[in-house]
Order: C-alpha cells, then structure tokens, then sequence
C-alpha cells in the first residue's frame, strides 16, 4: 500500500479545561501513531469564534495534524471522531504534491516572521 499524506483539523467543544483538551488531542495523536501513520506536522490554532453555531456553541478550540498514513487508516481514525462527543467537527483532506508545497510554504513563511522581531530586538538583522 502506498502512504498518502493527510490533513486533519477539527474543533473540540470549549467547555473543556485546558488538561482535557490536552488528553483528547494525544487521544487522536495515539491512534494515528498506533495504526502506523507518522505525524509530519501539528499547529494548535487555539480558541477560536465558529462561523455559525455548534451544538449551541459559539466557540471551540482548534487543532491541525498533518501526517502520511495508509487509506485504511482514515475510516477508523474518523470513525473515532464521530464517537467522540468531546470533538464538535473534523474535516480530513488527502494533500496532493501541490497542497503539501503550499502547507510548507506557508510554515517557512511563519517561522520567519517570528524571527524578524526577534532579530530586530537582538540588533541581529542581516542586510541584503
């Protein structure tokens, strides 16, 4: 089988304290790790407005997982999501060669803007 490389993101319900919402978000790092999937990336998003109301709620925290699994590792891993009435939604994408370039773009762009203040501060700044 060949590894296909996945996107997830999915909002947990903000009622939750911050050590809960720790526990749910190594809950699906675990599985992912236990079915044999290797997670290339995380970003914590954090407490986030919704668009629209979920379940009565206005907010929720956000986390996104990047990670290159097997196909038949999605059905159980969403299956899971659905279980779990701690996790409001989820939405799980396959990355295509353009979306993986664009994801790490996006990263290396990131890096550097928080570096610069850095620099500055530092009087480390390189001049081209």
């Amino acid at each position: 089988m060949t590894r296909n490389r996945y996107e997830t993101v999915f909002i947990i319900t903000p009622v939750l304290s911050d050590e809960q919402t720790k526990d749910v978000i190594k809950k699906y790092k675990d599985l992912l790790k236990d079915k044999g999937a290797k997670i290339t990336h995380e970003e914590n998003w954090g407490m986030r407005k919704l668009a629209y109301p979920i379940q009565k709620k206005s907010t929720g925290f956000y986390y996104l997982m990047e990670f290159e699994a097997d196909a038949s590792v999605i059905l159980p891993f969403e299956t899971e999501f659905r279980r779990d009435e701690r996790v409001i939604r989820f939405l799980t994408t396959r990355m295509d060669k353009f979306h993986v370039e664009y994801a790490e773009g996006r990263r290396d762009r990131e890096t550097d803007r928080r570096e610069k203040p850095k620099q500055a501060a530092t009087g480390t700044e390189t001049k081209a």
